[in-house]
């Protein structure tokens, strides 16, 4: 009896789902959040996550950091004001040539970008220094142009490494495990 009303309080428990907010669309931080921008659905988090109940609280209020298309709204994502890039860390953007990056590349991985060939003129210079990978998060992809020409992907990475990347030619996006810290 007891194991009986036990598994009933569990599986009551267990089977709860609250309505809490997410992003409806891909909203760049600093952008004020309208209703279009955020939508309800049903989840098990109690936790961590914006409670519809609280939807008059973020509309009118400025996203503080980039956020993803169905991701769940955290309350430390909206606020008076842009809190992005984080201090520390800088947006790079990349002209990466066709073939230089996966056709699927999308916000959030984690890449490395490496110095890609040397063009057909260049001059082999033996004094001049390598410049090193720069490892980063993708913050955004924007398609070419047109046909053939350069994607534009934009990286967080830390501010030290900026220079580093404004550095690299003919730039080419190796996608890195999501763990670790493992750079080519």
């Amino acid at each position: 009896m007891v194991s009986a009303v036990g598994f009933t309080l569990v599986a009551r428990t267990v089977g709860e789902r609250d309505q809490v907010l997410v992003a409806a669309r891909d909203v760049p931080a600093g952008q004020v959040l309208k209703p279009i921008d955020v939508r309800v659905v049903e989840v098990a988090a109690d936790v961590g996550v914006v409670p519809v109940s609280e939807r008059g609280e973020v509309l009118g209020r400025r996203a503080r950091v980039p956020l993803v298309a169905g991701a769940l709204l955290a309350p430390g994502q909206v606020g008076t004001r842009a809190a992005f890039p984080p201090k520390g860390f800088s947006q790079v953007a990349f002209a990466v040539e066709p073939g230089g990056a996966p056709p699927d590349l999308a916000r959030g991985e984690r890449v490395a970008v490496l110095p890609g060939p040397a063009g057909a003129g260049a001059v082999n210079d033996p004094e001049a220094k390598a410049v090193s990978a720069v490892t980063g998060t993708v913050a955004g992809v924007r398609e070419a142009e047109s046909a053939g020409g350069p994607r534009v992907v934009t990286l967080l990475v830390e501010t030290g490494a900026a220079r580093r990347a404004a550095q690299l030619e003919h730039p080419r996006v190796v996608v890195l495990p999501a763990e670790g810290r493992e750079a080519p």
